[in-house]
């Protein structure tokens, strides 16, 4: 009887010495490995202090690493999936490696609602385009407005960086200066080509060419494919479909789809603060006067 008191004794030794372990490794692990880059209650305190971070420094496009409520690294579509509820947002950690890491956390009931609602709407985009990621680009034949043809076969080979925009979308007219930039950066690799996708007729667009360069191949009339075979009604839209036409990435915002391809972080978020002026409230899907 007594052996067996002292067995019991020493297993709850072990039990409570290995808990003890368990906790300080957890503990370790948090401090060094999962502390956030700003304090979650400074980032919700209002409105504009939680947009104007998420807008800067937040890239749900890009390939993090996704940590769950619970510190445990998660499958991205789960992890989207939260966020789609308006119930969560997500913070980066800070990282001793070039890897990007965002964790979700859980919002309180009285937040503003209007965080709610924002990151609910731009998750759900972000996880549509996400799921576009892995498929084959539809079935085109287009004709720019010079008369070159283009189809699925020119996609062969070559990585295709493509854009859907029309003349009077304002944020599609104001990357245009960043896009050249991008086109000269890659203007002696072959293997990359860079097509945009018009609501526009011909005519404005060539008149519209006339004043502003756009060094992207131009095809016109594109509101229908954009619309149906593309299932995009935000603008600019941007996608890379990688030498065997196949979809790799979709987004939104010229940085990000710069990012992705030259396989760079975006710009820290404290540089940008100081820098830029704050960000435009999230608009809704912009349409072209077609309803593209």
């Amino acid at each position: 009887m007594k052996s067996q008191l002292f067995l019991i004794a020493g297993l709850l030794i072990l039990f409570t010495a290995c808990k003890k372990n368990k906790r300080d490794d957890i503990d370790k692990l948090s401090k060094n490995n999962l502390e956030t880059v700003i304090d979650f209650n400074k980032v919700i305190s209002d409105y504009n202090t939680w947009y104007s971070y998420h807008y800067h420094k937040i890239n749900l496009s890009s390939d993090f690493i996704p940590i769950g409520t619970n510190n445990d690294t998660i499958e991205k579509d789960f992890f989207l999936k939260h966020l789609n509820t308006g119930d969560y947002i997500t913070i980066e950690l800070k990282s001793k490696d070039s890897l990007v890491k965002y964790k979700l956390f859980k919002l309180p009931k009285d937040v503003n609602k209007s965080i709610k609602s924002t990151i609910k709407n731009t998750s759900i985009t972000t996880y549509n385009y996400y799921q576009m990621e892995g498929i084959n680009f539809p079935e085109f034949n287009f004709i720019d407005i010079n008369g070159n043809n283009y189809n699925n076969e020119q996609l062969k080979g070559k990585t295709t960086v493509l854009k859907t925009w029309f003349i009077s979308c304002v944020p599609c007219v104001a990357e245009i200066p960043e896009l050249n930039n991008l086109v000269d950066r890659f203007r002696e690799n072959d293997d990359f080509q860079f097509i945009s996708l018009a609501t526009d007729e011909k005519l404005p667009l060539t008149n519209f060419l006339e004043r502003k360069e756009f060094k992207y191949v131009v095809v016109p009339n594109q509101r229908e494919f954009i619309q149906e075979k593309l299932n995009s009604k935000i603008y600019p839209t941007h996608m890379i479909i990688d030498e065997n036409g196949v979809i790799r990435k979709v987004v939104n915002r010229a940085i990000h789809m710069i990012s992705y391809l030259e396989n760079t972080k975006v710009i820290e978020y404290e540089n940008i603060k100081k820098n830029l002026a704050p960000p435009p409230p999230p608009p809704p899907p912009i349409q072209n006067k077609n309803g593209a």
